[in-house]
């Protein structure tokens, strides 16, 4: 192995696949020796080609910063000598590219789900209670214990999923808590619904009722404690019917067009751009060939790769949603007084990122080739099948909550970091080297290091779509299920009262 990569033709760094060090000799491509001027770690960049003090590095075949000062060939680029190129809000002009030659449909056309009363299929049929208020976490925590014994063999298990939202919030925030509980009460992973309210706080049963819209009421129920002598035994009364609702839904063979997957990375590191972005892209592009949907979110890391992404759009008019979610995210930053593009994370850097550009350059290859068909705004529900981009931040338990809201039975998060992390919906977590799979395996679900071992693309690629088929058939749990790991967080922009 050369132990670089070099990632297109015009580049002018190569990725160090081991520890460079200081001395050594590298071969490019033409036979040309360069040697290595620093210590270079795994994952960092090293300069093959000259650049001069605010000339623009590139990698990917883009500009990823600007050198801070003249730039010889062998140093270590990073955020010692790169700066991002990126400043201020920008003018979009809607260019469309040549659409991408299509992906080839997947080889399996179903898979095993439970098809609910309005066509919608999910992949686990589990229970699930939202509660409107953080004040009643605990409660609502004791009635998915007490309700999971109970009811085990009816339904996969019964959960809850605790958050500090629904009292003393005003405007958009509220809106937002509602919202985004509401498309939760509708996901298809659940069977059945328990939505708990306490009585007194701002997003009361009556109010979120409106929210939600219409429901069947076989697989959502109600219940306001403050109303209850027994809250537990009238709860756990109420679970007892859902689960016997949930329980006559049966798996069956569910085209694939059914599937709606998430799209994530947090941690990542120098590889992500390299191995578990690109072969989540084509797995994307695969399942939207195949007529299903794939949304990729985390907004403030589409800054700097934005314009591929607009170059992209189905049309004009998605052009136009694609530039206000863009906008609309940087006047959000503007608003609160900080730096738009204040990116990338501590652990991004140790990895081997060094700029937003290069950051986001890698993150948005999580969306392939597809055309984008559809922007979801915060809290809303993916209804258009192809790529679709969803409002969000992109903190990773922000994101992936907001991803499941939307609709996504499953989320693919990439990381060359790790997280234990795990969302409402199985979240697939999929490493971007194989050292941090073989020393964490108690969190990581498929290793895309190999890519820079053994393996091809197309072999990846179908080894990740046979594990994603039998996850959502119910034929294999993802390490945050078996681990227990299930979690949300709500966005907040606002004062709290």
């Amino acid at each position: 192995m050369k132990g670089w990569i070099r990632l297109h033709p015009a580049d002018h760094v190569v990725t160090a696949l081991r520890p460079w060090a200081a001395g050594e000799t590298l071969e490019l491509e033409d036979g040309a020796k360069l040697v290595v001027r620093e210590d270079v770690p795994r994952g960092h960049k090293i300069l093959t080609r000259p650049v001069k003090k605010g000339g623009d590095v590139l990698k990917f075949g883009y500009p990823i910063g600007k050198a801070t000062e003249d730039l010889t060939p062998g140093v270590w680029v990073h955020t010692h000598n790169l700066r991002t190129g990126l400043s201020g809000l920008l003018e979009y002009r809607y260019a469309p590219a040549p659409p991408a030659p299509p992906a080839e449909p997947l080889a399996q056309t179903t898979f095993r789900g439970y098809v609910r009363e309005n066509g919608e299929a999910g992949i686990r049929n589990e229970l699930w209670i939202i509660n409107t208020v953080g004040c009643i976490n605990k409660l609502c925590e004791s009635l998915a214990r007490e309700g999971g014994a109970r009811y085990a063999g009816l339904v996969d298990g019964v959960y809850h999923f605790a958050h500090p939202y629904g009292c003393s919030q005003l405007g958009d925030d509220l809106r937002y808590t509602q919202r985004l509980l509401a498309s939760l009460v509708h996901h298809p992973n659940a069977g059945g619904v328990l939505v708990v309210g306490l009585g007194c706080e701002n997003n009361r049963i009556d109010a979120f009722r409106e929210a939600i819209g219409g429901i069947d009421p076989r697989r959502v129920r109600f219940m306001n404690v403050q109303d209850e002598a027994d809250e537990m035994e009238h709860g756990l009364e109420l679970l007892g019917e859902l689960a016997g609702y949930a329980a006559s839904f049966r798996r069956v063979d569910v085209p694939v067009s059914k599937l709606k997957i998430g799209l994530k990375c947090g941690g990542s590191d120098g590889f992500s751009g390299i191995t578990a972005n690109p072969l989540v892209g084509l797995a994307a592009d695969r399942l939207v060939a195949s007529g299903g949907t794939a949304i990729l979110t985390e907004v403030p890391e589409m800054f700097g790769a934005e314009t591929i992404l607009m170059e992209r759009a189905a049309d004009e008019r998605v052009f136009e949603r694609i530039v206000s979610l863009i906008n609309d995210f940087k006047q959000y930053f503007i608003r609160h007084g900080q730096v738009i593009y204040e990116n990338p994370s501590p652990g991004n850097k140790d990895g081997g990122i060094t700029t937003l550009e290069e950051k986001s350059l890698g993150c948005t290859q999580k969306g392939g080739s597809s055309p984008v068909v559809d922007v979801i705004p915060y809290g809303g529900r993916a209804v258009q099948p192809g790529l679709n981009l969803l409002e969000a931040p992109g903190n990773d338990q922000v994101s992936v909550t907001a991803l499941a809201a939307a609709g996504a039975q499953l989320v693919l998060f990439t990381t060359g970091r790790g997280t234990p992390f795990g969302g409402p919906v199985p979240t697939v977590k999929i490493s971007t080297n194989s050292e941090l799979a073989e020393r964490k395996k108690n969190w990581i679900d498929f290793d895309a290091g190999r890519l820079l071992r053994d393996r091809t693309m197309p072999e990846l690629a179908g080894e990740l779509w046979d594990l994603l088929l039998a996850v959502a058939s119910g034929e294999k749990a993802t390490r945050n299920e078996r681990n227990g790991f299930r979690e949300i967080a709500i966005f907040k922009d606002g004062v709290v009262l």
